[in-house]
């Protein structure tokens, strides 16, 4: 697989606005920490990211199976640990519509815990930062 680079530009304040893919994302912090809230936070999309992926691991298992996902619905909650702040649980509840066959139950569960945004962080890839002067 070919390396894949995004681009960052700061147009001021705390705000970083990103291109991937021919897609631009916007972020920015909230007023307590120095922004705007003009946009979500970096931290914002990271937490979305996984919802989102959740759910589209759950839509391809019902896609595969012909399941209609029609009423189906996903939410997710964090926890923190007081001390660090850090976040410490991520609930991710899934409401299957009336009529999904209960056979399925314990498998949709198991294709949403797939997200490939949920295996990185259990995996996680080295980092490594480096800083230029001039371009």
């Amino acid at each position: 697989m070919a390396d894949e680079t995004l681009s960052v530009s700061l147009p001021g304040g705390v705000r970083a606005d990103v291109s991937y893919k021919g897609f631009e994302f916007r972020t920015d912090q909230p007023a307590y920490a120095g922004g705007t809230n003009s946009a979500p936070s970096p931290f914002d999309l990271f937490l979305a990211s996984l919802a989102a992926c959740a759910g589209y691991f759950v839509v391809a298992f019902c896609r595969e199976r012909q399941l209609s996902t029609e009423g189906l619905t996903l939410s997710m909650r964090t926890e923190r640990n007081p001390e660090t702040r850090m976040i410490s649980k991520i609930a991710i509840d899934i409401s299957l519509p009336p009529g999904f066959p209960e056979k399925y139950r314990n498998a949709v569960i198991k294709a949403a815990d797939q997200c490939t945004v949920k295996r990185h962080i259990l995996a996680p890839p080295a980092f490594e930062i480096s800083a230029k002067i001039g371009s």
